[in-house]
């Protein structure tokens, strides 16, 4: 049975409502294979808001909740940046890691947090894959994005075009092929075909338009097709998500975070999940934000939140059967 750790997010966010209205979803089968982790004052709060009907606890029935303490908790306010509501997301973060490293949860479903808030209780990440990447001690990290239609993969993510360019190597091209060939052979897609997209225009037009085709990517291809992964390209961006949703290839590598995102959410908005490859541990999130505009209004479409969990069962399931 699939044990997933649910962390609540920013409490100044959806994060709270969206879970509610998620679980209270789902089938008492699945909904009891879920962990939230985070404070029961706000899961409560969001419980009547919702009118979702949930029990939590560890009584039959109800849903299992890893209580962490929250300092700040005075602090947060509803549908606003504070550091309390950073400090509180990344103690939620860190607790989920920990039960993770330890095998007590099978997978990790992010709610979401704010990145400035995080930045403003003074834990300086890019981001959920960064903290999960230096709470595991990970090398690398690797940011999917896996919808029915289209799945991406990225070569980097929170960083300016200029860095993202450079960081655009041979090496991590065929890294991040690699990941995602493996994610997607634990899914149960035997030979996954993987296309790398052209950072170019182009491609580059053969050296007119700058040489990273030619002299990083094209040579990555190279070595993934030696090690026998069935690996494409690079083709020009304008077209080469199209014939990835069209289902001539399985999964795409995208060379930075926009270029991956914006075909992906245009295709798939709501029901997209973000997936974290590389770490000791499995996570998959909601592919959105806290949405502080309509935060405890009780608006939140918990629409992503359900794929997010859909997914997690699945990794789950596939990694028990790799073991």
């Amino acid at each position: 049975m699939a044990n997933l750790g649910i962390t609540m997010g920013d409490p100044s966010g959806v994060g709270p409502e969206i879970i509610c209205k998620a679980l209270a979803t789902l089938p008492p089968d699945q909904r009891s294979q879920c962990r939230v982790i985070g404070h029961p004052e706000f899961l409560a709060r969001a419980n009547k808001l919702t009118g979702s009907g949930l029990a939590f606890g560890e009584t039959l029935g109800a849903v299992p909740v890893t209580p962490v303490e929250t300092p700040e908790l005075a602090s947060i306010q509803d549908g606003t940046e504070t550091a309390g509501g950073g400090h509180a997301a990344y103690g939620y973060v860190v607790k989920a890691v920990d039960l993770a490293l330890k095998g007590e949860i099978d997978v990790i479903v992010t709610a979401p947090l704010n990145k400035s808030a995080l930045h403003m209780a003074g834990h300086k990440y890019d981001g959920h894959t960064e903290l999960l990447q230096h709470l595991s001690n990970a090398s690398a990290s690797y940011m999917l994005l896996a919808s029915e239609t289209l799945k991406v993969i990225h070569v980097s993510t929170h960083v300016s075009l200029a860095d993202a360019i450079a960081r655009t190597r041979q090496q991590r091209v065929l890294d991040t092929i690699r990941i995602g060939r493996d994610h997607l052979r634990r899914l149960g897609i035997a030979e996954p075909r993987i296309v790398c997209s052209g950072l170019n225009p182009h491609c580059g037009e053969g050296g007119l338009f700058g040489r990273q085709d030619l002299d990083e990517i094209k040579p990555a291809i190279e070595a993934a097709r030696a090690e026998g992964i069935d690996a494409h390209g690079p083709l020009p961006g304008d077209t080469v998500f199209y014939r990835a949703s069209q289902g001539e290839f399985d999964l795409v590598v995208a060379n930075y975070h926009d270029q991956g995102h914006i075909p992906v959410k245009l295709i798939a908005f709501h029901t997209a999940v973000n997936v974290s490859l590389g770490l000791p541990i499995q996570r998959c999130s909601v592919d959105h934000g806290t949405a502080f505009d309509i935060a405890w209004t009780g608006k939140a479409d918990h629409t992503n939140m359900l794929s997010a969990l859909a997914y997690a069962r699945r990794m789950a399931a596939t990694a028990k059967l790799a073991a």
